[in-house]
């Protein structure tokens, strides 16, 4: 465990410091912050990355096997409504739980002064990523090929792009972006190579997509939402 810790902190000062290094600087240059502020940010930074060098390492070896471990069980149910369902619940839960989600919604109802229902946002956006991965499993259990899941969905995106207000089109895209987070992805990948490592004609490689179709769901669901909601 002290070796992944060591590896995920290595990996998160390479990630952060460069980059908290150049906003000192443009800060210092810029804007001319006091002493007394230039510390408080260094202190910050390092808080940061030790807190994520935590919260990573418990998503590396925990959130990630535990997602291997559903994906290979479910099909030995031979239900296709059982696997469907926990890939939805299991996927919507995660979701709600993304720290990306919960940033984005507060950011929302910042600049939208509580016009727009945070708890139905989350809800939708949860629904959204539940539901595309319940279609990718069943896809994966069927060997549909992946272009013609992203071919309709993105087919959808485009026209529903054409009657949702404003506020919602921009709202939907950044939150497909935020279903990306640290959280998601490992349980996503986890689930769809094991699933597919576990049936005997499929390769691993059949198991990859499941990041790239969670960003469609939040934007499709938040997009019917807006639709609705005009």
């Amino acid at each position: 465990m002290m070796r992944d810790i060591k590896e995920i902190f290595q990996e998160v000062v390479q990630a952060v410091f460069p980059l908290a290094f150049a906003v000192g600087l443009l800060m210092l240059i810029f804007i001319g912050i006091s002493l007394d502020d230039l510390i408080s940010f260094l202190i910050a930074t390092v808080i940061t990355a030790i807190g994520m060098t935590f919260f990573l390492t418990g998503v590396k070896l925990s959130m990630l096997p535990i997602g291997e471990a559903i994906g290979a069980d479910l099909p030995k149910h031979n239900s296709l409504v059982f696997i469907a369902v926990v890939a939805f619940l299991l996927s919507s839960f995660v979701a709600m739980a993304e720290p990306n989600v919960n940033v984005l919604i507060t950011m929302i109802g910042s600049a939208l002064q509580g016009s727009i229902n945070n708890s139905l946002l989350i809800i939708s956006i949860a629904f959204g990523v539940g539901f595309l991965m319940a279609i990718s499993v069943l896809r994966i259990i069927f060997g549909v090929p992946i272009k013609y899941l992203f071919a309709a969905s993105y087919s959808i995106i485009l026209i529903l792009s054409f009657f949702v207000p404003a506020d919602y089109l921009a709202i939907a895209y950044d939150a497909g972006s935020v279903t990306t987070g640290a959280m998601i992805v490992p349980v996503l990948m986890g689930l769809g190579v094991g699933i597919a490592s576990v049936l005997q004609d499929r390769s691993e490689l059949d198991g990859f997509g499941l990041v790239g179709l969670a960003t469609v769901g939040p934007i499709l669901s938040l997009m019917l939402l807006g639709v609705l909601s005009s």
